[in-house]
């Protein structure tokens, strides 16, 4: 590497990039990898990680250089949510609040539903809904479909992604 911040072509001359798979195949070999193997490694995370010359990137930020010439400014949204998923068709620049909106359902959810929950002290359906890093209380309801329905519509209102809330 010539420089201190990888560009598109330094990439390209180490790495070959499949943008359907999302796969990162070396070039040449290297220690103990062999040129064409896959380059990368799962962390717990569920990210990739790929060292190029001693530094650690992640793989999807890889992929956007690599296709658009430069790293991406903010975040990549995994739209289906699989982190190890770097095909460049799963991929999205975004800021922070962008890539909240395509968030999975959390683990500890129990409606089934993000932002839906089921108030004990009114005894209704209750709806919430995150707008500019602020919860906004969209209403109570008597029925869970309700709620939903809701849901739904203040989702499309405040332009969050349609896998938003997918586990």
């Amino acid at each position: 590497m010539t420089s201190e911040i990888l560009t598109q072509n330094e990439l390209k001359s180490i790495l070959k990039y499949n943008r359907n798979t999302g796969e990162f195949i070396k070039r040449f070999s290297s220690g103990s990898t062999k040129k064409g193997s896959i380059a990368g490694t799962v962390q717990k995370s569920g990210y990739v990680q790929i060292e190029i010359n001693g530094k650690g990137y992640k793989a999807h930020r890889l992929a956007w250089l690599y296709v658009t010439g430069a790293f991406p400014s903010d975040q990549i949204d995994h739209i289906n949510h699989i982190r190890s998923d770097n095909s460049f068709v799963n991929l999205r620049e975004c800021s922070n609040i962008e890539n909240s909106k395509n968030a999975k359902m959390p683990k500890n959810n129990t409606s089934g539903f993000v932002g839906v929950n089921f108030s004990k002290s009114v005894g209704k359906w209750h709806v919430r809904v995150g707008v500019d890093g602020v919860r906004v209380h969209v209403g109570y309801f008597d029925l869970k479909e309700d709620a939903v329905l809701a849901r739904k519509k203040a989702n499309v209102e405040y332009g969050y992604h349609e896998n938003h809330g997918v586990r």
